[in-house]
């Protein structure tokens, strides 16, 4: 008997994890990223990258490339973009039957934006929050009338 499985992204923009419950398991286990709590976000501030620290001020603002923010909106949309391309390619392999998606609303909408509509019929929840110091075993008690419903 095959259990449906359901993975849960869970992504700040930065970094992400991905976990795993089935019907007949209680919590999640992890798939990829982080066990535990969510590791610290990369320091995407102009300047704190090792090379930027290594050449001061030769960052993209001296180049003229753009703003901080500007950065980073565009560094969160490489992210999804990249988060899209895997999820695709899982979906393919059947690695998982059902998506649910934690992210703060900005990163909700670039993986809106991007993700397949392959993938997009497995998700059956969006939940708009960012996830910087949710451990996974309270994740699992969040999702859990989510997933109860639809079991």
């Amino acid at each position: 008997m095959t259990h449906t499985r359901t993975w849960i992204l869970v992504t700040d923009g930065g970094k992400a994890r991905i976990l795993e419950t089935t019907a007949n398991r209680q919590g999640v286990h992890v798939i990829s990223g982080s066990d535990s709590r969510r590791e610290e976000a990369p320091d995407r501030k102009l300047g704190r990258t090792p090379s930027e620290r290594l050449h001061g001020s030769a960052g993209l603002a001296r180049l003229g490339v753009g703003s901080r923010s500007v950065s980073n909106t565009a560094l969160e949309a490489l992210f999804a973009s990249q988060l899209a391309t895997m999820l695709a390619e899982h979906s393919a392999k059947e690695a998982f039957d059902r998506l649910v998606i934690i992210a703060p609303g900005t990163m909700l909408g670039n993986l809106r934006k991007m993700i397949k509509p392959e993938v997009r019929s497995k998700v059956v929840a969006e939940i708009d929050e960012d996830p910087a110091e949710i451990p996974n075993n309270e994740i699992a008690s969040r999702i859990e009338n989510v997933l109860g419903a639809s079991r």
